[in-house]
């Protein structure tokens, strides 16, 4: 993927539009002094996507596009010069990048059916309790509505909404645990506008329109929640979804920020009561025991809530996040707090399954992280259908299966019989939404083994097939190895290889491993995939271990204070076959003692993890995923648990292979610690301004900062992002702060001119922290243009009326980088409209164009203004007209200008 490219404050005004380099019916591109501006016109508005939208250029993605009000125009600033010969430009979605031509460019993968052993897939025991079974409370629903622009979002810099519905235990004494459920990026206004606009604005919901209820979609899982005591309000977002294709991150900030101000809103209204309750709710939230349930580009949202609560002291106890088929755009983590992250293996949405690097992130981010963490993989569900407001058949207004494609096409396809329906999926979504809060919040241990890996599944999940992958907290956790580093000398033997590796070909990052597989399709690599506003920042390191043989040994060597395994309930790591690797591949494990003795399993009788996941090799499947492999430590017999010495990855059971794997460690399921991660230090990045200047290249320095001290080394990726044109280097760097260390410095290149040329704005984008916290992750940078504006210089015309079109003198006093643009009107004199000229803009139907309008292109002194002269056969004398310009746009320019046109006869 490439850097995300805005069209920001440089984009052109309304009044002339700039000569075109190409085009076709649907989209053009027209230069820049400093690149080119494509532009693709849509017959209908874009859909509203979690995704963010990308211009491609004959197969290949430029960048993030900028959606107009409507949404049918979206435009990007690029300097890359095969736009120029362009001959096929589409909207694809970041999401699912490479989808659609991976049916001719498809990984170089095994073949074999494994979609019919994901039919009969194992599946684990039956909870003995069932979190989507209703409780012993009646519940009580509310909703409450304080206006469409209540409160004021400084991260999206727009008013919103503050409305949502409340689901209560009946009867229910004391203080409850709350639930805030956010929604994803939807439609906001459903209906016709009473009176269409062009600059109708988005939000609030023009006359004609009403806003789409996003935030009722959520009844299953809130109502299973509430009847067993718990708070749960679900909140509306569509202000955020209006205006965030505006906002620096995509509207990450401004989610968390309303999601706080709903928490304040409660913190008083059960406190001291008042608003729309008076003292109903008085006394009956514990707002210290908090989850957060965010869906789609919620998921971001309530990530980034649990770092914002963090970072302003902890003042709400967000104590559990549930990313449900989030984004993940600037991979940021979430420490100390438990999450588990909900993954739809057919999301048609977020079809690269981003979310998953919210796990693999945050998993070693922090030292002495007690909280659990887990990804839910539910195979047949997609995007929409866990929101009910956004299901056909169910919605108020009109919703869509997210997975486009053949119906009867395996696993994903509306019929096929890998697939859930709507109800099958909302039934899953209730039982782990329902099952993780009651575990977090209310240590329901009943609930444990649904989220510890050992897939231990609720009844009311039904035929759902769902695989589990967890961290257990540290206290109940020896890690062995993360398989991110090179093994030592002598770990390996016989014919097999060991190799870290990171990402995939075809991405932005250039890292200093070796890329894990092929592939032109990116939404097959959730572990893999890069980041839109951090997209240069390393992905997962994992080892991919590759045979020839049946001899193949790689031994993991256990150190003397980690030998002793009898408190812990299971061996476990993660592991995945390698899409290009044999059909069918397995390992054994071996657990060996000090006396020698050891105890083997092959992964195939525990695990279908080194089982390829179903699908073809096209529309982002199949996934390639790291999953479970757990070994009971109880079934390792003969084995002196008190003295384990190594533990081996051997080749025995097929010829030949390849596989990754990561994260061996032995662990006990644990419902672990989890608050605010307050004691953190908290990564800032300072916001600059500089000067353009006039010449050669300077530069700007942006301060990362630490908000105190920290006693051991803190490290954080930090990139420039954003429009960076031939202005703004394009910077990457990995900051680490050694003990005691509070700033360092990101220096950027300027590139200066004199050349007029619109402010720039740009960012600078911090990631994946270790040992602290993001708090201001986005730098803003501007480079201010500091040079004159050159004055328009109009000259009257004089011409023969056999000349046709002519051109008015057009200079500019030096060359600029905007678009100079200037309009206003033709006026009889003694020539007349349409007799004896008329505008270069009228085609001779209806009643004459009188209007004109003329440029200077971006570097050029000399521009056009032209002017159509009739010609006849008859003899007249010499006759005038006038052009009165009255605006202009980029110079300097004194109006209202009068120009004069002086015709000749020459018959």
């Amino acid at each position: 993927m490439g850097i995300a490219v805005l069209l920001g404050v440089g984009s052109l005004p309304a009044t002339a539009a700039p000569p075109v380099v190409a085009q076709s019916n649907q989209w053009d591109v027209r230069p820049l002094a400093v690149g080119y501006q494509l532009t693709l016109h849509l017959d209908a508005p874009a859909p509203m996507r979690a995704s963010l939208p990308l211009l491609e250029v004959d197969g290949n993605p430029l960048g993030v596009a900028k959606q107009s009000a409507d949404r049918k125009s979206l435009t990007l600033v690029t300097t890359d010069p095969v736009v120029v010969n362009a001959h096929d430009v589409r909207l694809v979605w970041s999401g699912d990048l490479g989808k659609e031509s991976s049916k001719s460019r498809s990984i170089t993968a095994a073949t074999g059916s494994t979609d019919a052993d994901w039919l009969k897939a194992r599946r684990g025991p039956l909870l003995p309790s069932d979190p989507g079974v209703l409780g012993k409370y009646k519940v009580d629903t509310a909703e409450y509505n304080l206006g469409d622009e209540a409160v004021y979002l400084p991260g999206l810099a727009h008013r919103s909404e503050l409305r949502g519905k409340v689901y209560s235990p009946h009867g229910a004494i004391g203080p409850r645990p709350v639930i805030v459920f956010l929604h994803g990026r939807h439609e906001v206004c459903d209906g016709e506008p009473t009176h269409p606009a062009d600059d109708q604005k988005p939000w609030p919901c023009p006359p004609g329109m009403k806003p789409i209820p996003s935030y009722r979609g959520y009844d299953g899982p809130a109502t299973a929640l509430a009847s067993n005591g718990y708070e749960v309000v679900s909140i509306s977002a569509n202000a955020v979804n209006a205006w965030d294709s505006d906002a620096y991150d995509a509207g990450a900030q401004a989610r968390a920020e309303l999601i706080l101000d709903h928490l304040a809103l409660w913190r008083r209204w059960s406190t001291v009561g008042g608003g729309p309750f008076g003292n109903r709710f008085v006394g009956k939230l514990n707002l210290q025991d908090v989850g957060l349930m965010g869906h789609s580009r919620g998921g971001e949202g309530v990530a980034r809530a649990a770092q914002l609560n963090a970072d302003r002291g902890g003042q709400f106890g967000i104590r559990a996040v549930l990313p449900l088929a989030p984004t993940d755009f600037a991979r940021s983590t979430v420490p100390g707090v438990a999450m588990s992250v909900v993954l739809p293996y057919c999301d048609g949405d977020v079809s690269d399954l981003e979310g998953q690097l919210f796990y693999d992130d945050t998993r070693y981010a922090v030292g002495g992280d007690t909280a659990p963490r887990s990804t839910v993989l539910v195979m047949g569900a997609n995007h929409n259908f866990f929101n009910t407001e956004w299901t056909p058949g169910q919605s108020t207004a009109p919703s869509n299966d997210d997975w486009a494609g053949d119906e009867k096409a395996s696993p994903c396809g509306s019929k096929s019989a890998g697939r859930l329906t709507a109800k099958q999926q909302q039934a899953v979504g209730t039982a782990y939404i329902a099952g993780f809060f009651r575990l977090q919040l209310g240590h329901e241990t009943q609930f444990l083994p649904q989220f510890d890996g050992s897939d231990s599944r609720a009844a009311s999940a039904g035929k759902a097939v769902v695989r589990v992958t967890s961290q257990a907290p540290l206290a109940s956790r020896e890690d062995l190895t993360h398989f991110d580093k090179a093994l030592p000398r002598g770990a390996v033997s016989g014919k097999v290889t060991a190799t870290v590796c990171a990402g995939v070909t075809n991405t932005a990052v250039r890292a200093a491993l070796p890329t894990c597989m092929t592939t032109d399709d990116w939404a097959n690599a959730p572990h893999w995939t890069t980041a839109w506003f951090a997209s240069k920042t390393p992905t997962t390191a994992v080892t991919k271990i590759k045979w020839s043989g049946t001899d193949g040994v790689v031994r993991v060597t256990v150190p003397a204070w980690q030998r002793d395994v009898r408190r812990f309930a299971a061996l476990t790591f993660r592991a995945a076959p390698d899409p290009a690797g044999t059909p069918k591949t397995d390992l054994t494990v071996r657990i060996v003692d000090g006396h020698g003795r050891a105890a083997a399993v092959p992964v195939s009788a525990v695990s279908d993890a080194l089982v390829r996941m179903p699908g073809a090799n096209d529309s982002g499947l199949p996934k390639n995923l790291l999953r479970t492999v757990r070994i009971h430590v109880a079934s390792l017999k003969g084995v002196d648990l008190s003295d384990v010495r190594s533990v081996e990855l051997r080749t025995d059971r097929v010829a030949k292979g390849s596989a990754y794997v990561s994260d061996l460690a032995f662990s006990s399921p644990g419902v672990g610690l989890s608050a605010p991660a307050v004691l953190l230090p908290k990564l800032s990045a300072s916001n600059v301004t500089v000067k353009e200047g006039d010449k050669g290249t300077h530069t700007v320095d942006f301060w990362v900062r630490l908000s105190r001290p920290s006693i051991r080394p803190v490290s954080v990726y930090a990139e420039t992002n954003g429009d960076l044109g031939t202005s703004v280097g394009d910077v990457a760097r990995h900051l680490v702060f050694k003990p005691g260390q509070v700033r360092q410095k990101v220096t950027v290149p300027i590139v200066g001119n004199t050349r007029d040329s619109y402010d720039l704005p740009f960012s600078l984008v911090l990631s994946v922290p270790h040992d602290a916290l993001l708090d201001q992750s986005f730098g803003h940078g501007l480079v201010k243009d500091d040079d004159p504006t050159p004055k328009l210089i109009l000259g009257n015309v004089k011409t023969v009326e056999k000349n046709g079109v002519v051109n008015f003198p057009v200079k500019l006093s030096a060359p600029s980088d905007k678009y100079v643009t200037f309009a206003g009107v033709l006026k009889d004199g003694t020539a007349v409209i349409r007799k004896d000229y008329r505008s270069v803009n009228d085609d001779g139907t209806g009643p004459a164009v009188r209007a004109i309008d003329g440029y200077v292109e971006a570097g050029k002194t000399a521009g056009e203004l032209q002017v159509r002269i009739l010609d006849d056969r008859l003899k007249e004398p010499t006759e005038t007209f006038s052009a009165v310009i009255t605006t202009v746009d980029g110079a300097v320019l004194k109006v209202p200008k009068t120009l004069t046109v002086t015709i000749t006869d020459n018959d």
